[in-house]
C-alpha cells in the first residue's frame, strides 16, 4: 500500500478505518431471494373428504397393514435414492460449516523446540519457540455473508430432497404392493373361472353322450377351458413378476417375502382417507420438491452477489505473536514477538472483462432457476388435480360398478341353471360367463385404481413434510415410513 504524503503512520490507521467503513456500506445489489408463488385460489377438482380422515404422517400406520409397514422400512433402507439423497445432505452440510467459518478469524499455531551446538566455541543452546498466526478477511461487502446463507439454503434444499426421495420410495413400494394384492386377486377370478369352465365342459360332454348337446358345444367348451386354464397361468407369472420387482425394491429374501405374503391378513379394500388443504397454495408450499427449488432460487441468488462481490475491494487482517526462549551457558533470554498487521486492501483493476462475464453467467442461472421454479410450482398442481380427479373419478364410478357385476352375476347364474336344464345354449352360457368375468375384473381394478390414486394424492400433498423441518437444519430422521 502506498504511503500518503504527509502523514504518519500513526495517521494513515484511521483512513484505512475510514475506507473500511465506506466500503462496509457498499451494499451487494442481490436479485430477488424469493419467487411468489402464483397459484389458482382454489382447486378445480373436488377435494376427498369421505370415511374417516387421517393426517398424511400417519396415513401409513391408519392403514393398519403390518406388512405394508415392514415393505416401507426395508424399503427406505435399501433404496440407493433415499442414501444418495442423504449423502447429498451431509456434503450440503459440510459446505455450510466451510462457508460459516470464512466469517470468523484463521488462527493457527505452531510449536517449535531444538538443542544444539552451531559452532564449535559456543556451548550448546536450547530454544524454545510458541507462536499463533491470525488471518481474518474482514466482510465488508457481505460476500461471505451471502455464501453462508448459500449453504444454509443448499442444506434446507438437502433436507426437502432427502424427504422427497423417502416419499418417492414410499409411493412406488406401495403401489407395487397394491399391484401384487391386486393381482392375487384376480389369479383367484381366474381359477373360480377355469374350474367352472372345466365343468361346463364335463356338463356338455354328459350331455353329447346323452344326445342333447352338439358335438360344436363340447369343442366350444373345451376351448373355453383351455382359454380360461391359459389366463389364469399368465396371472400367476404376473403375480411372480410382481413379487420379484417387490424383492428388487426392499432388499428381501424372495422365499421370506413369499412367506410373509401368505400368513399376512388381506388388507382393507378401502384405504383410510387424508385431509387435503382448501388453498393450493398451502399443499404446495408443503411439497419438499418445490421448496428445493425455492431454495436454488435463493442459491442463484447469492451466487450473483458472491460473483458481484468479486469487484469489489477486498480487505484482510493479519497478525502473530510468538514466544521465544533461548537457553544458553545457564542464561535464559526472553526473545517474544508480536505484530499487528498488514491492514491489506487488494483492488481489481483490469481483468478484460472476466469478473463482468462471471456476473452475467450467474444471472443467467438464476433466470434459469426462477423458470425452473414457477415451472416445478404448476407440475405440482398439475400432480395433485390429476390425483383428485383419478380418487374422484374412481369414487364415482364404484357404485355402477358393483351394480353391474351383481347383475351379470345374477344372469350368469340363470343361464348356467337353463343351460344344465337344455334350455339355453352353451353360446348363451359362455356370453354371460364372459361378462360377469368382465364384470368383475373391473370392479377389481377400479379398487387398485382407487388405492393408487390415494397414494398418487399422498406424494402430490408432499407426502407429510413440514417446511419448518428444514428452516431448524435439524439431522435426518431415522429411515422409516416418512
Amino acid at each position: 500500500m502506498r504511503a500518503v504524503p504527509g502523514l504518519g503512520r500513526t495517521q494513515r490507521w484511521p483512513l484505512l478505518a475510514l475506507g473500511a467503513l465506506w466500503l462496509s456500506g457498499c451494499a451487494l445489489g442481490l436479485p430477488p431471494k424469493s419467487v411468489p408463488l402464483q397459484v389458482s385460489p382454489q382447486w378445480q377438482a373436488p377435494l376427498p373428504h369421505q370415511g374417516q380422515l387421517s393426517s398424511l404422517r400417519g396415513w401409513w400406520q391408519a392403514q393398519g397393514d403390518p406388512l405394508l409397514l415392514d415393505l416401507l422400512d426395508a424399503a427406505q433402507d435399501a433404496s440407493a435414492s433415499v442414501a444418495q439423497a442423504g449423502a447429498r445432505l451431509q456434503s450440503a452440510r459440510a459446505s455450510q460449516a466451510a462457508a460459516r467459518s470464512a466469517l470468523l478469524p484463521r488462527v493457527d499455531g505452531s510449536l517449535a523446540t531444538s538443542r544444539g551446538q552451531t559452532q564449535p566455541a559456543p556451548p550448546v543452546a536450547t530454544s524454545i519457540a510458541i507462536g499463533a498466526q491470525a488471518s481474518w478477511e474482514i466482510d465488508l461487502v457481505g460476500a461471505n455473508r451471502v455464501v453462508k446463507d448459500a449453504a444454509d439454503a443448499q442444506v434446507q434444499a438437502g433436507q426437502a430432497q432427502w424427504h422427497d426421495a423417502r416419499v418417492a420410495v414410499a409411493a412406488e413400494v406401495a403401489n407395487s404392493y397394491f399391484g401384487l394384492r391386486a393381482c392375487r386377486r384376480q389369479v383367484d377370478i381366474a381359477a373360480r373361472d377355469a374350474a367352472s369352465r372345466q365343468e361346463t365342459a364335463r356338463l356338455t360332454d354328459l350331455l353329447l353322450r346323452a344326445g342333447v348337446a352338439r358335438s360344436g358345444d363340447l369343442a366350444l367348451a373345451q376351448a373355453s377351458a383351455a382359454d380360461s386354464r391359459r389366463r389364469l397361468t399368465q396371472q400367476n407369472a404376473d403375480c411372480d413378476l410382481a413379487i420379484k420387482a417387490l424383492v428388487a425394491l426392499t432388499a428381501l429374501e424372495e422365499p421370506v417375502l413369499r412367506k410373509r405374503l401368505g400368513t399376512s391378513p388381506v388388507p382393507a379394500p378401502e384405504l383410510p382417507g387424508f385431509a387435503v388443504a382448501q388453498l393450493p397454495a398451502q399443499t404446495i408450499s408443503q411439497r419438499p420438491d418445490v421448496f428445493a427449488a425455492e431454495r436454488d432460487v435463493l442459491v442463484a441468488s447469492a451466487a450473483v452477489g458472491s460473483a458481484q462481490a468479486q469487484r469489489w475491494p477486498r480487505l484482510t487482517l493479519s497478525g502473530s505473536i510468538g514466544a521465544l526462549r533461548y537457553s544458553s551457558a545457564g542464561a535464559d533470554t526472553d526473545m517474544s514477538t508480536w505484530s499487528f498487521g498488514p491492514l491489506a486492501l487488494s483492488l481489481p483493476l483490469f481483468d478484460a472483462g472476466l469478473r463482468a462475464a462471471n456476473v452475467d453467467a450467474v444471472q443467467a442461472n438464476y433466470a434459469q432457476s426462477v423458470v425452473a421454479y414457477r415451472a416445478k410450482v404448476r407440475a405440482a398442481v398439475r400432480e395433485v388435480e390429476d390425483a383428485l380427479v383419478a380418487l374422484q373419478s374412481a369414487h364415482a364410478r364404484r357404485a355402477d360398478a358393483t351394480l353391474a357385476f351383481k347383475g351379470y352375476a345374477q344372469a350368469f347364474d340363470s343361464s348356467s341353471q337353463r343351460y344344465q336344464q337344455g334350455i339355453a345354449s352353451l353360446v348363451e352360457l359362455e356370453e354371460a360367463r364372459r361378462y360377469t368375468l368382465a364384470a368383475e375384473s373391473a370392479l377389481d381394478a377400479l379398487q387398485l385404481e382407487r388405492q393408487r390414486a390415494w397414494v398418487s394424492l399422498y406424494r402430490a400433498a408432499g407426502g407429510g413434510w413440514e417446511p419448518e423441518a428444514a428452516q431448524s437444519a435439524s439431522a435426518p430422521a431415522p429411515s422409516a415410513a416418512p
